[in-house]
């Protein structure tokens, strides 16, 4: 029952994000979290940096990511050590990955492709947790299978990613083509969910020049099937299914991400399939290879996962400063604006002296 009361939990926060989010995030107001003066320009003016909801909203997602991944690998009996040294090894190559790719692809140095990360983690982990394996056996005698702590990720990017792009709604990047240049029966479909963005200072203005114009709702529709596809996905996982939960959360993923380029009006590189989609096709023909070495490697996995277990790792002091740490790095990592500048001006309110 109680795996019942948590996913059903966290579909109801989940839902309540997304309902407020999709309302109010493409108003102009909902792109800066604040600017703070770094460079004296005149008498009481000051050149600002700011700080966007992007970076809050990614670092939301990082963390719940990185809880995740900590929740179920502890339910599973994975020592709490092991988990953060994982966590930490992929995270130092995904996020300056996520970077260097966007700067290969799109050749652009100031911006972060999610895309590129996702695919750098996916390739990264089962050569990873093999190189590991002798350390975890000689260390805490563990022999877990390592489909479980797959799936474990697999749900994690679902969510973190299906939050993440809420982020991509905020500063209006990712976004979806003009309605106006879909086929009728796609017209009709969006005809009473779309987004329309407003400010000069959000990619979708200044890249294309489409705010204020009704269109696709990509990142929502992404974010909606992101992090159903993790709801189903870590059911699955409770119950013990490992390797259907790792397959629906890559494959839903990853192919939605081929597919949803073609309704996308950003920039992604040259050639009509881009080389996001070519790496979300090559990043599911490599999980299937990874899912069947598993399946005759290694024996079928003889795991119980008790949540309970999972739940009790964060009642910690130390669990809950590590968490809020990794949310400050993200933050401070993807929310410093690059592409944008403000001009802060001071002043003394004389009548209230």
């Amino acid at each position: 029952m109680l795996d019942e009361i948590f996913t059903g939990g966290m579909a109801l926060v989940t839902f309540l994000l997304f309902q407020w989010s999709f309302r109010h995030l493409p108003e102009e107001k909902w792109q800066f979290v604040a600017s703070i003066p770094r460079l004296k320009k005149t008498e009481g003016c000051w050149q600002g940096l700011n700080l966007t909801y992007y970076g809050l909203f990614n670092a939301f997602a990082y963390t719940l990511a990185a809880a995740i991944v900590i929740l179920l690998t502890c339910a599973a009996g994975m020592p709490l050590a092991l988990s953060l040294g994982l966590i930490g090894l992929v995270l130092a190559v995904c996020m300056p990955g996520s970077r260097l790719i966007a700067r290969i692809v799109e050749n652009k140095k100031h911006t972060f492709s999610v895309g590129g990360a996702s695919f750098l983690g996916i390739m990264l982990l089962p050569p990873l947790l093999m190189a590991l394996h002798p350390f975890a056996l000689a260390v805490w005698d563990l022999a877990l299978p390592p489909m479980v702590y797959l799936a474990t990720v697999a749900i994690a990017y679902c969510w973190g990613e299906g939050i993440g792009r809420l982020a991509c709604i905020s500063f209006g990047c990712c976004y979806g083509k003009p309605l106006a240049e879909l086929s009728p029966q796609l017209q009709k479909f969006f005809r009473h969910w779309h987004f329309i963005f407003l400010g000069k200072t959000r990619k979708i203005s200044y890249a294309d020049k489409l705010d204020g114009v009704e269109v696709v709702p990509i990142q929502g529709v992404t974010a909606v099937l992101y992090c159903l596809t993790a709801l189903i996905s870590l059911y699955l996982y409770l119950k013990g299914y490992f390797t259907t939960a790792f397959m629906l959360a890559l494959c839903v993923s990853q192919l939605w991400r081929f597919g949803s380029e073609f309704l996308r009006a950003d920039y992604r590189g040259r050639g009509r399939i881009s080389a996001y989609q070519y790496m979300s096709l090559a990043a599911v023909a490599y999980g299937l290879l990874v899912a069947l070495g598993c399946a005759m490697i290694t024996p079928s996995a003889d795991v119980t996962i008790r949540i309970i277990d999972g739940l009790r790792v964060f009642w910690s002091p130390v669990m809950l400063l590590s968490i809020q740490a990794l949310w400050l790095a993200a933050f401070l990592y993807t929310g410093r604006s690059e592409v944008t500048g403000s001009t802060i001006e001071f002043h003394v309110h004389h009548h209230r002296i």
